[in-house]
């Protein structure tokens, strides 16, 4: 709860964010106001705080700090990796993705445009809890065996369900033939989730600095190796992403994700308790559906930052308005979905479309008091009351 008296259950959209790191409150700071390109003083400065932010970014992350590419956040850093590989020809041949229908929208909304361009994206199935997992993906890969990029979600931007990503790559790498370049959204797992790009086996990842705490208009593209950009520039970012770099950004995102990382265990251990509590509450509302039923109170198949749930006869829309006219903030899914009506992860999920357009998103973050989830919980069965 914040000051305001307001409950903020919308952290998968957005994190409240943390102070301005020391140093990056005055515009006129060198190391701000300086172009990092430029030979000056003031422009080295700037130079030396944004490979420092590379380099704190690169510890937390478990990678070298010459793989992490700062973009103005993880819907372009997908955009850069689809256009600039898919939009390639390998000896006369088009590259052709496999993906599934349950990625965020910068994934699938951008798999629509390369389908236009004549580019093969080719969907698969994902499991009854949410997730992808190996086998779909053996299945996929015979079915499919042109395909020469793998794009697959960590954690689910709206059921919080967590892909085998470690599994998927075992699988992708056995396959012979074409080499697949393995690509995943991981904006969701960042500060929540534990991992090391080391141990992923992923040849690039994406992360949003917003959704750790830090300022929008910011975020990290990570390249096990360099790729041949489509859109080119000032050659800033070694290339990968041209344009002024946004310093006092990447200082600021570097601290968050510093705290993030420092705090994750101990904030992930309160969070398994809280969402218990949530899920075993709303199993108490007679018109509640946990989406999808099979989640358990305390389940490790999902994030236990983000859950979904339906809520028979009142449109999500309708629920929404409703919380937040008694100051509860929630969503009915994705912010870069925000008004369509089409609910595609639910579908994937074989949700009926009845119960999809009754759903919403509950998701919360560090600083969320058990006491907030019993105040949400009595404000939905208000909600159902009058309903």
């Amino acid at each position: 709860m914040d000051s305001g008296g307001r409950f903020y259950f919308d952290w998968a959209a957005s994190a409240p964010p943390f102070s301005c790191p020391p140093g990056t409150e005055s515009p006129g700071h060198a190391a701000l106001f300086g172009n990092p390109s430029s030979g000056h003083l003031e422009g080295r400065a700037a130079r030396s705080a944004l490979e420092e932010a590379r380099r704190v970014c690169a510890e937390a992350l478990g990678a070298e700090a010459g793989t992490l590419y700062f973009t103005s956040g993880a819907t372009e850093a997908n955009a850069i990796v689809l256009f600039s590989l898919l939009c390639a020809q390998a000896g006369g041949v088009w590259q052709a993705l496999i993906t599934t229908a349950a990625e965020h929208p910068s994934i699938t909304n951008n798999c629509a445009s390369l389908g236009h361009m004549g580019i093969p994206v080719h969907y698969m199935g994902v499991d009854g809890y949410g997730g992808a997992v190996p086998a779909a993906l053996d299945k996929a890969l015979h079915k499919h065996p042109g395909a020469t990029m793998l794009a697959l979600m960590y954690v689910n931007n709206e059921t919080g369900a967590i892909s085998d990503l470690r599994g998927l790559a075992e699988t992708a790498r056995r396959r012979d033939g074409k080499a697949l370049h393995i690509h995943s959204d991981m904006a969701q797992a960042l500060g929540k989730i534990p991992f090391t790009l080391s141990d992923m086996d992923v040849d690039s990842a994406v992360f949003s600095a917003h959704k750790v705490g830090g300022p929008r208009g910011i975020g990290i593209l990570y390249l096990r190796k360099p790729v041949q950009t489509l859109f080119k520039g000032g050659g800033q970012e070694r290339g990968i992403r041209p344009g002024t770099e946004n310093t006092a950004g990447a200082l600021y995102f570097a601290e968050a994700l510093r705290r993030r990382t420092a705090a994750a265990a101990k904030d992930r251990e309160e969070a398994v308790k809280k969402m218990a509590r949530l899920v075993e509450s709303l199993r108490t509302v007679k018109r509640c559906t946990i989406i999808p039923e099979c989640r358990e109170a305390v389940d490790g198949r999902y994030s236990p930052y983000i859950l979904q749930a339906a809520f028979k006869g009142v449109p999500g829309e309708v629920m929404t308005r409703a919380l937040d006219d008694l100051g509860f903030a929630v969503s009915t899914g994705s912010a870069c979905s925000t008004g369509s009506k089409k609910r595609p992860v639910l579908n994937a999920l074989g949700v009926d479309d009845s119960v999809a357009f009754t759903s919403i998103r509950i998701s919360f973050g560090w600083n969320t008091q058990t006491g907030d989830i019993d105040a949400l919980v009595g404000a939905v069965r208000s909600v159902l009351s009058k309903l």
